[in-house]
């Protein structure tokens, strides 16, 4: 009986869902685009990386560098090449933040700067600014600790300002924070789960001239409970760097196609400062190159144009993609039938997830069937992940372009349930190397990259190849959209993915 269940539970989970677009034969390009064209690549973008500090971040030569090589070898392949210049703002810890209680007990603790933090050297008492500790049964997001003025009433100037993950933007919080004359910022996370490690978030480009700084739910709640009892002093440091640099785009567009139905090919060039970001997104960037690389040399004629993007600064909140989005006239929007997404392709303790584009709207849920009906073919399960505006979709979504991809896990541990589909280790991160100096050459797992390749290359041949489309009438788009998208800020997530 129970082997009966387990058979028809495995016909469930493998069934092909009902899909619109045209069932395209992508088995010869799917060989040709191999994990040693992916990895030749992976190669070229370490030696880039070697040669340039260990980084490849926006504002950088290893990212010109990265950035030339990429236009140079899409230029050799054929195509239309454009280099999309634009300023951004730039962000570095100079130093290695530093925070630590200082009475009435001496203790250290484990923290880091939050992307666009201010500089200081401060020693003064913290306090507490409407947090919720402990934080009991309480649902995810309902901390409002920092998000109006008026948290700060009765607030002592020149004190530090703790504050809790939770319902507004970091940058609300810290720009009020400064502006009641707090000398530093402490943000920690809420203390639900998945809401309890170190956190240090982004402050979109609101630059801060004070030092803010993450931590845990259980050392920032450790101090909100010291604080209730007596003063209680910490030193807080941080030394970073602000300012303007500019950066470029890369896109290479297909000679043949139709314009009017252009698909978009996006991956992030940029890695983090901290190291040469070779999983992330070096796996998107390389594959995205072999593909556009081979639908070339396969001499394959695509029915719609292919736009393959190379984004610069989506470390530093997506400006790349959403400067691209924003400099297109609301008729050049329409042109966009949908936009595929690939950011971190060979995380070492992987899962094949793809984005649930049912959440979003059913363009978007017809690219998800897509790759879901891809893998139930090969006798492989999946998994659906967010649209949680962490990754370069986001801008698209925003002007209603249909979006969709694949994803191999960052941050986030392997759940026990997951490690007996895919295989390694359960409570351990997908990517133990995510936006560290060790997301190297070493930090991939090529089976990865096969099998997430793979899909990829079947999901760009067949919409670039599709004669119908997302909707009933069978159109490729719902048409222009005048909905203008903003710089994207971060309510209470690290950026990824």
């Amino acid at each position: 009986m129970r082997a009966t269940l387990v058979a028809v539970l495995a016909l469930l989970t493998f069934a092909p869902s009902a899909l619109a677009v045209d069932e395209v034969n992508t088995s010869k390009f799917r060989k040709d685009v191999t994990v040693g064209g992916i990895m030749a690549h992976e190669r070229a973008l370490q030696s880039i990386a070697n040669a340039n500090g260990g980084t490849r971040a926006s504002g950088t030569p290893g990212f010109d560098a990265s950035a030339k090589y990429v236009s140079g070898r899409l230029k050799k392949a054929g195509y239309k090449v454009k280099e999309q210049e634009f300023d951004f703002h730039f962000f570095q810890d100079l130093a290695e933040p530093a925070l630590s209680q200082v009475s009435p007990a001496a203790k250290d603790y484990t923290t880091e700067t939050y992307q666009y933090s201010g500089s200081g050297d401060v020693t003064a008492p913290v306090q507490p600014v409407d947090v919720v500790v402990p934080i009991g049964s309480n649902p995810p997001s309902t901390s409002t600790s920092g998000c109006e003025a008026s948290d700060f009433d009765g607030f002592t100037a020149g004190n530090v300002a703790l504050l809790q993950r939770g319902t507004c933007d970091f940058s609300v919080k810290a720009h009020n924070a400064e502006d009641a004359g707090a000398s530093a910022v402490i943000i920690f996370n809420e203390g639900q789960a998945g809401r309890t490690d170190l956190l240090a978030g982004t402050l979109s480009e609101d630059i801060r001239g004070i030092p803010v700084l993450g931590l845990s739910y259980a050392d920032g709640a450790e101090l909100v409970e010291s604080a209730r009892k007596q003063e209680t002093k910490v030193h807080a440091f941080a030394s970073t760097l602000n300012e303007v640099r500019p950066t470029t785009n890369v896109i290479a567009d297909t000679k043949q196609g139709d314009p009017d139905h252009t698909l978009v090919v996006g991956a992030h060039l940029d890695s983090v400062v901290k190291g040469p970001g070779i999983n992330d997104d070096g796996s998107g960037t390389a594959t995205d190159l072999e593909i556009a690389e081979t639908l070339a040399k396969d001499k394959i004629k695509p029915r719609n144009r292919v736009r393959f993007a190379f984004w610069a600064a989506e470390e530093s909140g997506l400006v790349g993609s959403t400067h691209y989005v924003e400099s297109l006239s609301p008729s050049q929007v329409g042109q966009l039938f949908a936009n595929l997404n690939f950011d971190m392709l060979g995380s070492p303790n992987y899962v094949r997830f793809v984005y649930d584009g049912d959440s979003s709207d059913a363009a978007s849920g017809q690219i998800e069937t897509l790759f879901n009906n891809y893998y139930a073919s090969q006798g492989m399960q999946t998994e659906p992940t967010a649209f949680d505006g962490r990754s370069d979709y986001g801008p698209f979504l925003d002007v209603g372009v249909p979006a969709g991809g694949l994803f191999s896990g960052a941050e986030n541990e392997k759940t026990p349930e997951e490690a007996a589909i895919y295989g390694g280790t359960a409570g351990e991160p997908y990517d133990s190397c995510y936006h560290q100096a060790c997301d190297d050459i070493h930090n991939l797992s090529t089976k990865a990259l096969f099998e997430l390749g793979d899909g990829a290359a079947h999901a760009v041949l067949t919409l670039a190849k599709t004669k119908s489309g997302f909707f009933e009438d069978g159109s490729k788009k719902a048409g222009p959209k005048k909905k203008s998208v903003k710089a994207r800020k971060f309510n209470g997530t690290q950026r990824k993915r």
